[in-house]
């Protein structure tokens, strides 16, 4: 059930956007896993007395990441804590277990700080994949969990891990009461845990959009009843206004050099999209016609962007040259195409796409035109695609209860992350962090 417009400004978007529903939070629930998930056991970590809480801790995440990645099956490492060390692993007694790898770790206590040192074992193969160590406050436990989750997933994989990175999106408090709403700007870990409110508002907030290196949101502000664009800085928190032109101001998105930004104004009447200099201040506009035309992401090159438009008649997906500012339809399966991100290698995109009265993410092979469902036709909306390209986060609802919810690109793996009681709305998933 499509929600009520908050103003004539988005009007135009609610041609476009389906926005679900949500009461109540969730707890991490994987839903769906890969057939072929590598078994694996990550052994209780091996800590003195003074950093056993920490080590406890990154033990806790660092299993929790990998058997809600899908790709791993966890293998119980209660019998086999002792089956290991550092520099050996007892391989006949995990091959009985009908494991392929071992996680072993150890932390020390260095006076204030701790050093984990990580070994990854190779069962069949009798090696040693991987030895890293980290040294970190107690503070930066599940920031490290996540990096050891993340070199684990690579290496076995050979996909870069996304679990140090985060995800923005709205939450909508009190929703079903317009007139106390709150709208909440939110920060969380991929995992969608450790939530960081950036800014809280009576008025709308809308499509976050993450600066390149991680460091920056842009987003759309209707303070003062009037649609803004926005940068804030992540760090400190100063924010500045970007586009305040009268109308619509809306759906900013990065360039791949962090130098543009392209965004959505209806400056000459119908919505059309631009391209904002950051650097020169220079604001250029890329669509003309009666069209409405949104939703802008640039393409990993830089030199052209996607977005949605109606010039054919619904909403469909085009792609624009930005050089010779041609035009070209890329779907045509469905009535309603929408919210579209390209794949790095520019081979697909995954977007919101119609089925029947429902909405479902969808992929697109853009050789083939082919399109693949990777979730059921539900209300789903918001796609956005992880910078490692195998995973989409997107806002659905289910059974009533609204939450963040993620799919492989081949649909194999679903999981449900947790969220604050509301109204969870356009996620965005940021790019790796240094």
């Amino acid at each position: 059930m499509k929600t009520k417009i908050f103003s004539w400004a988005l009007l135009v978007f609610s041609l476009l956007f389906f926005i679900p529903n949500a009461e109540a939070a969730l707890e991490l629930e994987l839903t769906q896993g890969s057939g072929n998930a590598i078994p694996i056991a990550v052994l209780p970590f091996q800590a003195d007395s003074s950093s056993q809480s920490v080590a406890e801790n990154v033990n806790a995440i660092v299993n929790q990441d990998l058997k809600n990645s899908g790709r791993f099956r966890l293998v119980d490492a209660s019998d086999g804590s002792t089956k290991a060390n550092a520099s050996m692993a007892d391989y006949n007694y995990w091959r009985q277990q009908k494991t392929d790898a071992v996680v072993f770790v150890t932390a020390s206590n260095l006076g204030g700080k701790y050093k984990l040192a990580l070994t990854l074992h190779d069962i069949y193969g009798k090696t040693i994949l991987l030895q890293k160590e980290y040294t970190i406050s107690s503070s930066q436990a599940r920031a490290v969990a996540h990096r050891i989750s993340d070199a684990v997933f690579e290496k076995l994989t050979g996909i870069r891990g996304v679990f140090s990175t985060k995800i923005a999106y709205v939450l909508v408090e009190n929703s079903k009461s317009y007139n106390n709403r709150r709208y909440n700007l939110v920060v969380a870990d991929a995992d969608g845990f450790h939530p960081q409110t950036l800014l809280t508002s009576k008025q709308p907030i809308m499509s976050p959009s993450w600066s390149p290196d991680g460091r920056k949101l842009a987003y759309v502000s209707f303070e003062g009843n009037r649609a803004a664009i926005y940068v804030q800085d992540l760090a400190s928190g100063g924010r500045q206004v970007l586009s305040k032109f009268p109308g619509i101001n809306g759906a900013p998105a990065w360039s791949p050099d962090g130098r543009k930004m392209a965004l959505v104004l209806s400056t000459t009447g119908d919505p059309k999209i631009y391209i904002f200099d950051l650097g020169t201040r220079q604001l250029t506009r890329v669509t003309d016609g009666w069209s409405l035309d949104t939703e802008p992401s640039w393409m990993p090159d830089g030199r052209g962007i996607i977005f949605t438009s109606n010039r054919g008649g619904g909403p469909q997906i085009y792609k624009l040259d930005l050089a010779s500012r041609s035009i070209s339809r890329l779907t045509y399966d469905g009535s309603y195409n929408a919210r579209a991100f390209m794949s790095k290698d520019g081979k697909s995109i995954v977007m919101l796409h119609q089925d029947g009265d429902y909405f479902t993410i969808a992929m697109q092979d853009l050789s083939s035109g082919r399109v693949t469902k990777l979730t059921q036709a539900t209300n789903n909306e918001s796609p956005s695609l992880a910078p490692n390209g195998y995973m989409v986060v997107y806002a659905t609802n289910n059974n009533g209860r609204g939450m963040l919810a993620e799919v492989s690109a081949d649909a194999k793996v679903q999981l449900y992350l947790p969220s604050q009681e509301g109204e969870v709305q356009e996620p965005a998933w940021g790019p790796f962090l240094p």
